[in-house]
């Protein structure tokens, strides 16, 4: 018993001392992230020249001070808020208007800092230490990234105030008089805030609820006495604030009337559908927000009345959209693949500009319009978040792994293949995500100036045209011309390239996707690496194509004849940069195809028709003077590397392994090998 309990406990004080090590090297790295993001943004701001940065603050000031103006605080049209909050200003007086702009940026970065202990130690428990060290960071880091806190920031906006004081109300001051204080104090500043008062009356705390209503009604008395024109220009003339800052149905209102108003209604049959449909999200919003509350998710309940706030106020700027971040402490999905779907995509609206998300198609700009009102009315209405009570909440249904390759490069960490399909909507945002960031990369890397730009890239494109004579490969002249003497070979190899390029990549993931799951997580992420690392090329080397070279002669068969004498010609186009030429992610990505063809399809006919495709795409690249031989070889240098990289991150293809496995572990193969020579029990 003596050794029994000798043993283990070195290792596990050993691991348990590890796990510290690293787990606090974790926290300090986040803190370092969430400072150099805060860093960054107060840099962004303040260095921008005066004019263009807190250009709501600005127009506050007057001759006298902030807010100091003659006649309406509305009339500069900028200023979208409450009499009260203008009253709130009102005390900044002419002597602070030289640091008004770094004290207002500092002090709005203060205010993120503090949102995100007080909304990470709100999260509902139980909790792991791990999850509540790191917590804190994540959340300052994702808010200072997102666009309401950005917005807020460059504009000069009070939007994070409200949105602090609820959470400080709800889960940080000790007594319900003080907690409705504060809920008061917010919807004073943000009227819809006084959405939260049902709340707190349905879940219990009816003395916070009523010192919310009468805290608010205090605060807008006491600005009409002080301000009795703005109030009535505010409550009356804009009914709380519409038309304020800009036209209701521009798309920066995200709300449920600035939508009705873009589809072309108007007059009282819209108001009246605005009213309605208002009523019946705060409804069923709130209703929801109390079972959620009453199950111990406050921090989600608070998230799911506010973006009902979002939805139902009149206007709802991108600087008021915080809410919606807020919502992705809510748990979506039974399956470990699934969990993932809801946060990326709230973090991802509240993050990037929604033309990334979604592509530059007609049919899509009502969904794109109004991504972020999607979101808001999506969580206080449609997503179905788990209940604690839900055996998933803590513990999804796993994901299948194979088991870890012997031949996985031992210095990275353990790695293993993934054998269950992977959530389709999670699946299809990423690829659009990634698509759309491969696009901005694409079309910065230029070289420089378009001027500097150009004569990089011709003279990238006179060192490879060097190499291929060097080689006797340079055949780029003849092949172009001898295709372009032939009408039916050049309109094949036209079509070719204009179409083939993008239809057959993403037939080939859809068909894996569907029939072969394993297949298609390794056959994605060698194409992922690979295209990662073609825009390091484009970055690095801008290449001119053949056929924006002036002195060969090439004809360019698919765009058109070039002018050369256009100073800018063959730079930046509305779709793509014409100089990220090396390496071809034309011949890259069709050479993937073939490579995946040839290996997952079970005919041979199969595995040459996908090889054909590669074989086909090389020579239209040529033919069309679209590329360089060289690029080609590029191209195929990228895709081995993509491959490379995921068999040396991974080790072996997924369906070799758990094949392996199955053998293994299937009973025939254990009475054979207790069967075999050899071997006794």
């Amino acid at each position: 018993m003596a050794n029994v309990r000798h043993s283990g406990r070195p290792t596990d004080a050993f691991a348990g001392a590890a796990a510290g090590t690293r787990l606090r090297a974790a926290r300090l790295a986040l803190w370092a992230i969430a400072a150099v993001l805060a860093v960054r943004q107060m840099t962004v701001v303040l260095t921008t020249p005066s004019g263009e940065r807190l250009t709501d603050l600005e127009t506050w000031v007057g001759p006298q001070g902030v807010l100091h103006v003659k006649g309406s605080i509305y009339d500069s049209a900028r200023f979208t808020g409450t009499p009260f909050g203008g009253l709130v200003l009102k005390p900044l007086t002419r002597s602070a208007e030289a640091a008004l702009g770094w004290g207002w940026t500092f002090g709005t970065l203060l205010l993120v800092v503090a949102l995100g202990p007080v909304a990470a130690r709100a999260l509902p428990q139980p909790v792991s230490r791990r999850t509540s060290l790191l917590a804190a960071p994540v959340a300052i880091s994702l808010l200072m990234v997102s666009l309401p806190v950005r917005s807020a920031l460059w504009l000069g906006q009070t939007s994070i105030i409200p949105v602090l004081l609820v959470l400080l109300g709800c889960f940080t001051v000790r007594g319900q008089r003080a907690s409705g204080l504060c809920l008061g104090l917010a919807a004073a500043l943000q009227p819809t805030v006084l959405l939260f008062a049902p709340l707190l009356w349905f879940t219990g705390r009816r003395r916070a609820a009523r010192s919310t209503a009468a805290t608010f009604a205090a605060c807008t008395a006491l600005a009409w006495a002080a301000l009795p024109r703005d109030s009535a220009t505010y409550w009356v003339h804009h009914m709380a604030g519409v038309g304020l800052g800009g036209k209701a149905d521009g798309l920066a209102n995200q709300s449920l009337h600035g939508a009705l108003l873009r589809l072309g209604l108007t007059g009282p049959l819209e108001i009246a559908l605005f009213l309605l449909l208002g009523a019946a999200v705060a409804g069923l919003a709130l209703r929801r927000a109390v079972h959620y509350a009453h199950d111990g998710q406050l921090l989600l309940a608070v998230a799911v009345t506010g973006c009902a706030a979002v939805a139902v106020s009149p206007t709802s700027w991108q600087h008021q959209l915080l809410w919606v971040l807020l919502a992705v402490v809510g748990r979506v999905g039974r399956r470990a693949s699934d969990r993932y779907v809801w946060p990326v995509a709230v973090i991802l609206v509240t993050t990037l500009p929604a033309k990334m998300m979604l592509p530059d198609m007609p049919v899509l700009y009502p969904l794109r319009d109004d991504l972020a009102l999607l979101a808001a009315l999506a969580a206080a209405t449609a997503v179905p978040f788990l209940s604690r009570t839900s055996p998933h909440y803590q513990v999804p249904v796993p994901a299948e792994y194979a088991p870890r390759s012997p031949a996985r490069f031992r210095p990275l960490p353990a790695l293993r293949r993934v054998l269950t399909r992977p959530n389709l909507l999670l699946e299809l945002l990423l690829i659009r995500i990634t698509y759309a960031a491969y696009q901005q990369v694409r079309l910065a890397a230029t070289g420089g100036t378009n001027s500097g730009g150009r004569a990089t890239a011709e003279h990238h494109g006179r060192l490879v045209l060097a190499a291929e004579r060097f080689l006797h490969i340079d055949i780029e002249h003849a092949v172009n011309h001898a295709v372009v003497r032939t009408g039916w070979l050049r309109g094949f190899f036209d079509h070719y390239y204009e179409s083939f390029h993008f239809i057959v990549p993403l037939t080939v993931l859809g068909v894996l996707y569907r029939r072969r799951p394993v297949d298609y997580r390794w056959a994605r992420a060698s194409l992922g690496y690979a295209t990662f690392l073609a825009l390091i090329g484009f970055w690095l080397f801008p290449l001119a194509p053949p056929r924006l070279m002036p002195s060969l002669g090439i004809i360019d068969t698919v765009h058109g004849v070039q002018d050369f004498s256009q100073p800018d010609y063959g730079t930046l186009t509305a779709l793509t940069n014409q100089y990220a030429a090396m390496p071809s992610l034309h011949f890259g990505w069709a050479l993937w195809c073939g490579i995946v063809i040839a290996v997952v399809a079970p005919k041979r006919w199969m595995k040459a028709l996908g090889l054909l495709h590669p074989l086909f795409t090389v020579s239209a690249i040529v033919a069309t003077g679209n590329h360089w031989v060289l690029d080609a070889v590029g191209g195929a240098v990228v895709v081995g590397a993509g491959f490379g990289l995921d068999r040396l991150l991974l080790g072996a293809r997924a369906p070799a392994v758990a094949a392996e496995r199955a053998v293994h572990a299937s009973p025939a193969s254990h009475t054979s090998a207790a069967r075999a020579p050899g071997r006794r029990n």
